[in-house]
């Protein structure tokens, strides 16, 4: 049977200050890319349904697919990586604070939605431009934009204020921590 993980490690590996500070820069610029990315897709989606020009509407959407092609999912992937790797290796944990939690499925739901509506979205104006059509539905270049720009802006914002409280679970480990040494209580935090 093995033992439960003590907190701030990583697969029972605690991670140095050096490691922890290395992944967090790691982290914010990954996930300040990622935001200004999809406000750059924002403003491309509007040029595209905003104009009146077809060799505008196609430039727009054909860049909206090169970043959602080469900068997306690789900067939506390094981002939840390495909070994953944050939560597990600092005292912040992965399900002890309401704000981490948020956090981490939010980022697992925009990454999912990246995948299966934003790039297939952008994919099909594409084609409806390429086959010399007009723009198929103006929010398959907004909509993903939109709602991923509210989520990431969302997620800044809980990150910063780091909002709720502990969780259940972080409730329990913060009253095991506590437990009397020699008859007296300790105050330790998780």
């Amino acid at each position: 049977m093995s033992q439960p993980l003590a907190p701030g490690t990583v697969f029972h590996v605690k991670l140095s200050r050096p490691a922890r500070r290395a992944n967090l820069v790691v982290h914010v610029a990954a996930s300040a890319c990622w935001l200004g990315l999809t406000l750059g897709l924002l403003a491309l989606g509007i040029t595209a349904t905003s104009t009146g020009s077809a060799v505008t509407v196609e430039a727009s959407v054909r860049a909206m697919k090169t970043f959602a092609d080469w900068l997306l999912l690789p900067l939506a992937f390094l981002s939840l990586l390495t909070g994953l790797v944050l939560s597990l290796g600092t005292p912040w944990g992965l399900a002890r604070h309401r704000w981490v939690y948020t956090k981490f499925w939010l980022t697992l739901a925009t990454t999912t939605a990246t995948v299966f509506a934003l790039r297939p979205g952008v994919d099909t104006a594409v084609a409806a431009m390429s086959d010399g059509g007009p723009l198929p539905d103006p929010g398959d270049v907004l909509f993903g934009p939109v709602v991923s720009l509210s989520a990431y802006l969302f997620m800044t914002a809980i990150s910063v204020l780091k909002p709720w409280g502990l969780t259940r679970r972080g409730q329990r480990i913060r009253t095991a921590a506590r437990k009397p040494v020699d008859g007296k209580a300790t105050r330790r935090t998780a």
